[in-house]
């Protein structure tokens, strides 16, 4: 079993049903606005109590005005009665001064720094305008900054569906924290999706565009080891794009059915002291070892299971970057003519295996022998369904590690590295020609779907 630290820490919940707060990684984006008139237009913030007037208030501003906008269409058709706007409003905190006021459900402003929260008592919204919504604006883009106060606000929705904390705690099985916080994480992508549409009064933004603001999401993300009925777990990131995406592909209908016994989450604990104490990490040399062992006979189930046979390829080691004709395939190359799946040792892909875990490397080995998996059954290995297929297939022999109880086996941790090297390269989409799906939103859809239902779904 292999396990990794947290590369970002989610801390315990400030107040009632939801806050946030991380250490925020991540990479500078253009900087491209989300409101549809010019940059800085947006809505007026002064109804925001203890705004400043600035840019970052005036973004928020514009959020929670198209989020109730969104809800006050929506609801009445979801939940049969009529939307209310929330009694207490919104708050702005400066956490940078230590003269500003303390909002609502905190005794001190200080309290918010890193976090938004929805405090169902007051019926508010509140946010860190200093170190929360700015950092998430310059690392992942202003569509960040949607995702965080679209998903406070679907703890607003639970509230007026009679989902209160006396509820919650009076039935901790039935509603455990993951389950509350997934389905928030749901409606925030049910309202993206009504963005991209163009039904917004404010924003704008095209799918393409919420590739960089996905990855928010893997930072807000519990610490791994986290077991999934902990009190205030939210999910690891697996399962917070999960909610994510099937709110955006499926729409509030499917967030408000949400139950423990319909939902699968991934997020788990370790098993042993030692798996914990390790970390989890397998060396370079140590993964390509132990998975040269496993993924043939792994795949090899998989593709009987079809009907068809399998003959696994060799794979070879390279110094250099894999060479199988004149297509890019990545660090890691699957050589259809001999049956061989290369693996440069060297530049790319060793920095990569190291910045994020060794299951981010596996993820790129495993797509390679899904590709001779899809040759073995005679489905096509280039093309728009061949790319879908490969991750389909990736997830499918991912998904299967996930269930095992002994030998090569998921980590805490290991989905997420899945995640977060799908939502950066696209290596692991790749097809024979190189060629892969445009958005990382896809790809992880498509790897997703493998992992949740198995290859049968991956129509091969």
């Amino acid at each position: 079993m292999r396990t990794r630290p947290a590369l970002a820490l989610f801390v315990p919940l400030l107040l009632a049903l939801a806050a946030c707060t991380t250490t925020i990684a991540g990479t500078p984006t253009n900087g491209d606005s989300l409101v549809n008139n010019d940059p800085g237009n947006g809505v007026d913030p002064s109804f925001v109590k203890n705004s400043d007037g600035g840019d970052i208030d005036r973004l928020a501003a514009t959020v929670v005005t198209d989020v109730q906008q969104f809800w006050g269409e929506t609801f009445p058709n979801a939940f049969g009665k009529k939307w209310t706007d929330l009694e207490g409003g919104f708050y702005s905190v400066d956490t940078a001064s230590a003269t500003a006021k303390a909002p609502p459900c905190a005794r001190r402003a200080s309290d918010v720094e890193g976090n938004a929260y929805y405090c169902p008592t007051e019926d508010v919204i509140a946010w860190d305008r200093a170190a929360l919504l700015p950092v998430l604006k310059e690392k992942f883009g202003e569509a960040a900054v949607m995702f965080v106060l679209a998903h406070e606000m679907g703890h607003a929705v639970q509230r007026r569906t009679g989902l209160t904390v006396a509820k919650q705690q009076a039935n901790p099985d039935e509603y455990p924290t993951i389950l509350i916080e997934s389905q928030a994480d749901c409606y925030a992508g049910s309202f993206v999706h009504w963005v991209t549409e163009g039904k917004a009064g404010h924003l704008k933004i095209s799918k393409d565009r919420l590739d960089n603001a996905m990855e928010a999401l893997v930072m807000f993300r519990d610490p791994v080891g986290t077991e999934q009925s902990d009190e205030g777990a939210h999910g690891d990131a697996f399962d917070r794009v999960s909610a994510f995406q099937d709110g955006y592909d499926q729409g509030v209908g499917l967030c408000k059915d949400m139950t423990v016994e319909n939902r699968t989450f991934t997020q788990r604990g370790f098993l042993s002291a030692d798996d914990a104490e390790r970390g989890g990490n397998l060396s370079f040399d140590s993964l390509l070892q132990t998975m040269n062992q496993d993924l043939g006979p792994s795949y090899n189930t998989m593709v009987t299971s079809l009907g068809k046979q399998f003959t696994a390829p060799q794979i070879k080691q390279v110094d250099t970057k894999p060479d199988c004709g004149s297509a890019d395939q990545g660090p890691i190359a699957y050589c259809a003519d001999n049956n061989e799946v290369d693996v440069s040792t060297t530049g790319e892909l060793p920095k990569l295996h190291t910045d994020i875990g060794d299951f981010a490397t596996g993820t790129l080995l495993a797509s390679r022998f899904s590709l001779a998996a899809m040759k073995s059954v005679g489905a096509p290995t280039e093309g728009a369904d061949a790319q879908k297929a490969v991750l389909c297939v990736t997830g499918a022999y991912t998904g299967s590690l996930l269930s095992r109880q002994q030998g090569f086996a998921l980590s805490p941790g290991d989905l997420d590295e899945s995640i977060q090297v799908l939502l950066r390269y696209d290596y692991a989409g790749r097809d024979l020609t190189g060629k892969a799906l445009p958005t990382a939103f896809d790809r992880v859809s498509m790897f997703r779907k493998g992992a949740m239902q198995g290859i049968k779904a991956c129509g091969l």
